[in-house]
């Protein structure tokens, strides 16, 4: 297995010993940019199994997962905790550097009120907020998110600036925000659950407020991307789909809203700007 790695440039190989390169480095756990919890993540069996299944997706448009387990997949995750423990930490590594970018590229100032529709832990919202110190925020997510997101705010110093609120974003937002935020969020859901999450962000907001999504764009062209990959397997494990810019241009429309810019960062997501119509 060294060996196999050496090929492809995980290690290198001299007179039968074995050294990490700077791609191996990325199989530490400590070091800035490691995909040690992303490659356990997927190499999980149960990606196996899915994948076996996939040409049902590809007939139906129906995600294998359930089929191949039994089950949907946050479902699985939630009855599975060394598998969902596994996910988490993936998850959370592959969005470490996010929310800097985010910050870096888009200009949050004039804004008063942020509201992260699905904020998870509140990466995100308190790297805006830290940025912006006079701009006030809301994280909303479901009920059993929001202990583990209480204490991210409070540990970040944002109690006092940030309001937790637990909620369906099937059923409503909260209202009053003048930038609404969903990161990461619609790609996990087809056009029609979608279009619903964004309707009724839409109902929320003002006429003045903005919606922005992060989330990646897969580009024109044959060129290899992460998104295409990433497209495969939310299909096969959700039912969502990663988009093109044409396809966010046609669900916002449907949703009541004007994209007016797409915003590359740093990172592997950009940031859709929505403006109501």
């Amino acid at each position: 297995m060294l060996r196999l790695l050496s090929s492809v440039g995980v290690f290198t190989e001299a007179r039968g010993q074995f050294a990490l390169t700077p791609l191996g480095e990325c199989l530490r756990s400590s070091v800035p940019g490691s995909m040690r919890s992303w490659l356990r993540m997927l190499g999980l069996k149960v990606w196996f199994h899915t994948y076996a299944e996939a040409l049902h997706s590809l007939r139906t448009g129906e995600p294998a997962f359930a089929r191949s387990v039994g089950m949907e997949f946050f479902d699985y995750l939630a009855t599975h905790p060394q598998e969902g423990e596994i996910f988490d930490a993936a998850m959370s590594d592959f969005g470490r550097g996010v929310p800097a970018a985010v910050v870096r590229e888009y200009d949050f100032s004039g804004l008063a009120k942020i509201v992260d529709v699905g904020g998870g832990n509140g990466s995100l919202v308190s790297a805006i907020l830290q940025a912006n110190p006079r701009m006030t925020g809301i994280l909303f997510d479901q009920p059993h998110v929001i202990d583990g997101a209480r204490r991210s705010i409070g540990d970040a110093g944002l109690a006092g600036r940030c309001d937790i609120v637990a909620g369906d974003f099937f059923r409503s937002v909260p209202a009053g925000g003048d930038v609404y935020v969903l990161r990461r969020i619609i790609h996990d859901w087809d056009d029609d659950s979608a279009e619903k999450i964004l309707r009724n962000c839409r109902a929320a907001m003002k006429d003045t407020a903005r919606l922005l999504l992060v989330e990646t764009v897969i580009p024109p062209g044959d060129e290899p991307h992460p998104g295409k990959l990433g497209d495969f397997v939310m299909l096969t494990a959700l039912g969502g789909q990663e988009r093109t810019a044409e396809e966010y241009t046609q669900l916002l429309d449907r949703a009541g809203f004007r994209l007016s810019r797409v915003v590359s960062t740093a990172s592997p997501l950009s940031v859709l700007e929505g403006v109501p119509r």
